[in-house]
């Protein structure tokens, strides 16, 4: 019975737990970060403003970690982040792979409208597939008008050279990894190259990339609790991506713990526990340093797991690079305290773009309205956060990949889901299928021939959507050469 509560379809519903205020808050104080949440009293200087920290892991399913109710994996700090929080039982990501999921949670757009409607890979030109437009505005651009210090510690993978490299779309720190994956936790190159940068530096630092990650998280934290500027750190781990190297204690204490487990998914959970320890390294730094209280904290994933790598996907059908519910259903925890009722639940159907405007909510600034710049799709959740009546964020969810490859020969895929109804596309080759979520939240039973209308209609709907992106260039000046 534990699993069975995921399967709800509630998109639009309302929430099953309401969210409410800690007793015992300091009324003056409460009273302040209300008003300025919705823009009243901002005068106050930006000192007063939240600070907003994102956590996005790469490949975690919707079912690898320990709350969901995963057997042999523990992840007590994930955990923690909901348990002290809200945990989205309905949280998607805008694609079922890795730099569109990025471009639409920095643009607060559907990936295919700011240029990046597949895997960006640089290095190899005629086998990317995006590219960052210049009219997209980057979150960090949009909080730097609210006085915030914005910063990208981790992957970034939205281009490795310039105009689109962290720094010139807005980030003041970046102390990372530019590109897609690493061949080695260790060595950190990616084909013989070295992409991990400081700024506009490139360096070669010692250790697993996990464990650097957390390290240069920790260390921004110090820095910026010594300032009164509120600040915006974007934490983008690169685990549990491929390949999957967990350090030899962690993996010797997993077996330990699970002797009957597959060795491939002992090692990935392997992965995914370690780099739960360090997000537990960064809660604590912000419980030491006094930021928790005054700190918005958003966890979730690109896209679902990979399955060939160990990841799962609970219930749900197929993992990452598919549109089925395994590849874009992905975990998603916010924690807030004093303003998310502990332990909070929620069935609101939401976006990995839609943090985009849930932070700038919080940070009282506009999301969109930049005259000559692509407009965000985005909508805030803010409203469900703090308890309160919020009714769907929109009509349609619209998801995209472009790629290349035999599968795909540089043609995309596509989902659209309305309600109940989700329209896939999941290879350009084979016909469209049409899944009832509410009956079918497992994607079992293709009814497109039966409901022809809807499958009618549906298709209308993701022909809008494509038109929309097709208006946008995914090249850049040099792409395919």
């Amino acid at each position: 019975m534990r699993q069975r509560k995921f399967f709800r379809s509630a998109r639009g519903h309302q929430d099953t737990e309401g969210c409410g205020w800690y007793v015992g808050m300091i009324w003056l104080r409460a009273l302040g970060l209300l008003l300025g949440l919705f823009g009243i009293g901002l005068r106050a200087g930006a000192e007063s403003r939240p600070n907003v920290v994102v956590i996005l892991a790469d490949d975690l399913g919707r079912a690898d970690y320990s709350a969901f109710g995963t057997r042999e994996i523990r992840t007590p700090n994930i955990d923690r982040i909901g348990a002290e929080g809200m945990t989205f039982r309905n949280f998607y990501a805008n694609s079922c792979v890795c730099s569109p999921t990025r471009a639409a949670l920095l643009t607060g757009c559907h990936p295919d409208r700011v240029g990046v409607p597949g895997v960006i890979r640089e290095e190899e030109p005629s086998n990317s597939w995006g590219f960052l437009s210049k009219r997209a505005v980057l979150l960090p651009e949009r909080l730097r008008g609210a006085g915030y210090h914005s910063a990208i510690v981790g992957k970034w993978h939205l281009g490795i050279t310039s105009p689109n490299t962290p720094n010139e779309r807005g980030f003041d720190h970046f102390h990372g990894f530019l590109g897609d994956m690493m061949d080695d936790y260790w060595t950190h190159l990616r084909h013989g190259q070295n992409f991990m940068r400081l700024n506009g530096d490139e360096i070669r630092p010692e250790g697993h990339a996990t464990d650097l990650f957390t390290d240069w998280a920790c260390s921004y934290l110090e820095q910026r609790a010594a300032e009164a500027r509120p600040f915006f750190l974007y934490l983008a781990y690169n685990a549990p991506h491929g390949p999957i190297q967990p350090p030899a204690d962690w993996l010797a204490q997993e077996q330990s713990r699970e002797p009957g487990l597959d060795e491939k998914r002992a090692k990935f959970v392997a992965l995914t526990e370690h780099m739960d320890a360090g997000i537990g390294r960064v809660l604590e730094t912000m419980d030491r340093l006094r930021l928790s209280e005054n700190t918005l904290v958003i966890f979730t994933s690109d896209n679902g797991g990979s399955l060939p790598e160990g990841g799962t996907s609970g219930p749900w059908r197929s993992g990452k690079q598919h549109m089925y519910e395994g590849g874009i259903r992905v975990p998603a925890m916010v924690r807030w305290p004093g303003r998310i009722r502990a332990g909070a639940v929620t069935d609101r159907a939401a976006m990995s773009m839609d943090i985009f405007a849930t932070a700038c909510a919080v940070a009282g600034v506009n999301a969109g309205g930049v005259t000559g710049m692509i407009q965000p799709d985005a909508v805030s959740f803010l409203p469900t956060l703090l308890g309160q009546d919020q009714g769907a964020l929109r009509e349609e969810m619209y998801f995209v990949r472009r790629e290349g490859g035999p599968p795909y020969m540089g043609k995309t895929i596509e989902a659209v889901i309305r309600g109940d109804w989700k329209l896939v596309f999941d290879s350009p080759y084979a016909p469209g299928e049409l899944f009832h979520l509410g009956r079918d939240p497992q994607e079992k039973v293709d009814v497109a021939k039966a409901e022809a209308g809807v499958f009618r209609e549906m298709g209308m709907a993701l022909r809008r959507h494509i038109q929309r992106g097709g208006a946008v260039p995914w090249q850049g000046p040099h792409g395919g050469e």
